[in-house]
């Protein structure tokens, strides 16, 4: 091989195609193969290798072009053979039963640390099998076990740091176009398999092919113990700066470009597959594509060249970089500079997600059981997320409950705070739906020291919140409340299923007054909202706040959905919830806002959010609104928009892009009306946007950009008189009845008297709603 070609394929990529002879002793040729195939395979490769940036050496590729010109005949099999056969790392026999047998090929096993090598492998197929090949290792094992969803680990599931040593590389076979996915059935062939080494350094690596179940040859020769020598990356320093010039944490996703890693993350960097939180220098989380680091803090990469995309959460304008590693240094320090669209802090109103989590879901459960919350405080930091609860619940409970402390965590400062309170989720009431618990002081129910313990239904365990000075809600409000008959519309008087771990028995303790908020932005907000306007109609005031239920719902970052709140007094966690309860706060995904929402000069959240009138009097409500679109959509944009309202991303500004312009609705909603709107330009300003209405009886006001963001409301008063809305009455009853009819099963029989009477009691309000004159 060329190692001036080398050279420069390995300063653009950060992809290797290894074809330097090794010491091995040569494999002999294989005789009988029609030519034309052949090198028509031959070709293909060609066209594969140069497409994902591992092209022949230039002299190869020209002895191999050549071919096509000449007569084909045996002459033509030994020379391709003599061109490729330098750069396998492996032969792989299959005899004519269809056992497989490995053996070491001439390559020199020469990795690159935290990049994928390239070689090739040659496949003499007597059985002219058709199957996949297929690559594996016991060092590409997952170095995490997945989440089993247990409140604690079982012991065979625990990885020792050994094993995750062990685990330190991935292996797969490129197959794609202009390569097929199977084999040819050539009794000659070669395949390209592609390894990749988080460490650098002497690695012995065990590398195996089959061909399918029962394939292995007899006497384990299907494999073949390599010892490779990873090359050091290099260490890129990352400055990381604000738009005060002032030091950072910012999202990077940093890809290559190519086409060569199969699954979920293509050609991202760090590898996805190889991050484990617990032991690595940053804790990267292995299910997202991008990482998280601050001013001064670094990335491991090959020499190649990269796109990286950079930013800090839907306040930020994200922007993309070209970086190109050298080879032959040790580090480079590249530089980033944030950019905004807004500064929501500098207007008053802060950030917060009531609803993420360190265990469960996307979360390994070994090495660790889930991650620290120190990890998670990354997260909140680099989607510049103000304030963040991070929730212990079912999964890992025992474990991650050991990190409450009813106080804020230690790593809060002035502008960044979290806490570690609970979401009552795998837990005996779980099925009438999962319950938020913020600001606790104990987070074991009385008398209880197993989940096994706790009540079957909710009630109860809201009032013990509350009565510790708690604020609580339900989560992920819209999972069972999907209408038993399909509708988009909002409101509709469509019976929910109340099958699911949303606010379903939210129908039930709303009107004991034991809720204090209404999670919203991470289910479809059809769902969602239907449910909580009815609830208002009905004169109760439960406010909304916005959650992500990070990583469960989603697990593409924190914050995706929002509440962005004015605290009164001092900016801590005491007053941000204080702001949740009082509703001096709007949900959003963080791409509009709402801010300072008032009706005749009365803000939302102050005092008891409450604007007496008489009858025909005209109320004059105004709010600041700001939006930001790309000036023209894209592609993502445009699949979003064309998205069902069910579907993901359930709150997104792009679902309220009007057509393709770069303006937004905001809507003027009365009693889960939409009555007025107006536009707005979403390039980033601010609106006064004013609206005049007369209400003819009591309820509420509240200004939403569907479906991006919602205020809370404003509750009106007509002649003193209550909100009284008969069909959402109606409606709300019959879905109590439902709601009984399918939690009533899993309520144990010493609790269900408690709960019959609940149920009962709510009931008769309803009743008394619609019985009313």
């Amino acid at each position: 091989m060329k190692t001036s070609a080398l050279f420069f394929i390995q300063l653009l990529l950060p992809f290797l195609l290894v074809a330097q002879h090794h010491d091995h002793t040569a494999q002999p040729q294989t005789p009988g193969v029609e030519p034309q195939p052949l090198l028509a395979q031959a070709m293909r490769l060609q066209e594969a290798l140069t497409f994902s940036g591992n092209a022949l050496a230039a002299e190869d590729a020209k002895k191999l072009n050549a071919l096509g010109n000449k007569p084909l005949t045996q002459e033509t099999v030994a020379e391709i053979q003599k061109i490729f056969d330098p750069y396998c790392l492996n032969v792989v026999d299959i005899n004519p039963e269809g056992r497989v047998k490995v053996l070491r090929g001439a390559a020199k096993a020469t990795l690159i640390q935290c990049g994928w090598t390239s070689f090739l492998v040659k496949i003499r197929n007597d059985a002219g099998i058709t199957a996949k090949l297929q690559a594996e290792s016991p060092n590409a094992q997952k170095p995490y076990h997945s989440p089993s969803f247990e409140p604690k680990v079982k012991k065979e599931h625990e990885l020792t740091p050994g094993q995750v040593a062990n685990r330190f590389a991935d292996i797969q076979m490129y197959t794609k176009p202009p390569l097929q996915e199977n084999l040819t059935g050539l009794k000659l062939e070669y395949a390209i398999v592609q390894i990749y080494s988080k460490d650098a350094g002497q690695r012995d690596i065990e590398v195996a092919y089959n061909v399918g179940q029962g394939s292995q040859d007899l006497g384990f020769r299907n494999s073949t113990h390599i010892l490779f020598n990873a090359k050091p990356a290099v260490k890129v320093k990352l400055n990381v700066k604000d738009v005060d010039g002032k030091p950072v944490m910012a999202s990077f996703l940093i890809t290559d470009g190519q086409a060569h890693a199969s699954g979920k993350f293509s050609g991202i960097y760090p590898l996805p597959s190889r991050r484990v939180a617990a032991y690595d220098t940053y804790p990267d989380f292995f299910f997202q594509p991008q990482i998280y680091r601050a001013d001064g803090e670094h990335v491991m990469l090959p020499a190649g060249k990269y796109q990286v995309s950079y930013t800090r959460g839907p306040e930020y304008i994200k922007q993309t970089k070209e970086i190109i590693v050298p080879e032959n240094k040790d580090s480079i320090t590249v530089s980033f500079e944030l950019k905004r669209w807004i500064q929501m802090t500098k207007l008053g109103w802060h950030s917060a997600d009531h609803h993420i989590h360190a265990a469960g879901c996307s979360h390994y459960d070994s090495p660790t059981e889930g991650v620290d919350p120190k990890d998670m405080w990354r997260q909140a930091l680099g989607e510049d997320l103000n304030m963040a609860a991070n929730l212990a619940w079912g999964p890992s409970w025992y474990h991650q409950k050991t990190f409450f402390t009813g106080k804020d965590h230690p790593l809060s400062d002035k502008k960044n705070i979290m806490r570690n309170d609970v979401e009552v989720s795998g837990f005996p009431s779980s099925h009438s739906g999962h319950i938020v618990l913020l600001r606790i002081k104990e987070d074991d129910y009385p008398g209880t020291t197993l989940i096994e313990q706790w009540p079957s239904w909710t009630a109860p365990v809201l009032s013990w919140a509350k009565s510790q000075g708690g604020v609580v809600g339900y989560a992920h409000s819209g999972w069972g409340l999907q209408p038993l008959e399909p509708t988009d519309k909002l409101p509709n008087y469509v019976v929910p299923k109340m099958d699911g771990i949303g606010a379903n028995e939210y129908i039930v303790t709303v009107t004991n007054d034991l809720v204090d908020f209404f999670s919203a932005g991470d289910t479809p907000a059809t769902w969602e909202l239907n449910m909580y306007y009815h609830t208002l109609n009905c004169g109760f005031r439960p406010r909304l706040s916005g959650e992500t239920d990070f990583p469960c719902i989603t697990d593409a970052r924190v914050g995706q959905a929002r509440s962005y709140f004015k605290p009164v007094g001092p900016y801590n966690y005491d007053n941000y919830v204080a702001a949740i309860k009082s509703g001096r706060s709007y949900v959003s995904d963080g791409k509009s806002h709402i801010m300072d929402f008032s009706v005749n000069g009365k803000e939302s959240g102050v005092g008891d959010s409450e604007v007496a009138i008489k009858t025909n009097e005209t109320i004059n409500i105004t709010a600041n609104v700001a939006a930001y679109l790309p000036e023209k959509q894209d592609a993502a944009g445009e699949a979003i928009a064309k998205t069902s309202i069910i579907l993901m991303p359930y709150w997104d500004i792009e679902r309220a892009r009007i057509e393709k312009s770069r303006k937004v609705r905001v809507e003027l909603v009365v009693n889960g009306e939409a009555v007025d709107t107006t536009e707005i330009n979403a390039d980033g300003a601010v609106n006064n946007v004013k609206f005049s209405y007369a209400p003819t009886k009591s309820g509420w006001a509240a200004v939403r950009v569907f479906p991006s963001s919602h205020s809370n409301p404003i509750f009106i008063k007509v002649n003193n008189k209550p909100v009284i809305e008969k069909k959402s009455a109606e409606w709300c009853l019959a879905t109590l009845n439902q709601c009984w009819k399918m939690k009533e099963p899993n309520i144990r029989a010493e609790e269900k008297k408690a709960a019959e009477a609940a149920y009962e009691e709510a009931r008769k309000k309803y009743q008394a709603i619609i019985a009313a004159p």
